[in-house]
C-alpha cells in the first residue's frame, strides 16, 4: 500500500482548498516545529539511556 501521485496529488488539493493559499505556511512551519521537537525529544532520551550505565559502571 503505497501512495502514488495521484493520491499525493489530491490530498494537497483537498488541503489548498481547505486551508487557502495563505495558511499552509504557517501550517508547514508549525508542522516543521513539530518534528524537531520530536526528534529533540527522541535524541534527548536516547542520550539519557547510553549514559545510564556508563554512571554504572562508575
Amino acid at each position: 500500500m503505497s501512495i502514488g501521485f495521484q493520491e499525493v496529488l489530491v490530498l494537497a488539493l483537498i488541503i489548498l482548498l481547505l486551508f487557502g493559499g495563505k495558511k499552509i505556511p504557517e501550517l508547514m512551519k508549525g508542522l516543521g516545529k513539530g518534528v524537531k521537537s520530536f526528534k529533540d525529544g527522541m535524541n534527548g532520551k536516547l542520550d539519557d539511556e547510553q549514559e545510564e550505565p556508563k554512571k554504572k559502571d562508575e
